[in-house]
């Protein structure tokens, strides 16, 4: 498995794969009537235990992430693998903080599952 980026704890962001190849973080997914969400996003993984809390450090980096990829990529929408591909994955689970990530951005709910939005 692999991931375009990878935001740690301390917020410093990691790149493994370039934003204009594949990566296969999603695995075996779906979202919003699409298969095999790997083909046409951009994953990006936080250090920490799937469900716990993220830090400041990695909303900041992660907004200026999110907010940087529409430059140069089109998005429709934002997700994690609990949304995409729930089974096995369940991150980031209940300790990640969709709405404040949505306020940072600025970005209107339809980006958004519609389970946090």
């Amino acid at each position: 498995m692999s991931a375009h980026f990878y935001i740690r704890r301390n917020g410093e962001l990691w790149q493994f794969v370039s934003g204009d190849d594949r990566a296969w973080h999603a695995g075996v997914s779906s979202y919003r009537g699409r298969s095999d969400c790997n083909d046409d996003s951009i994953g990006i993984e936080l250090e920490g235990a799937e469900g716990g809390p993220f830090e400041a450090a990695q909303y900041e980096t992660l907004a200026s992430l999110c907010a940087a990829i529409p430059q140069r990529y089109a998005i429709s929408h934002v997700a994690g693998h609990e949304h995409i591909a729930p089974d096995p994955e369940k991150d980031p689970g209940d300790g990640f903080e969709w709405a404040l990530l949505q306020q940072t951005l600025g970005w209107p709910s339809q980006y958004f599952p519609e389970s946090v939005a």
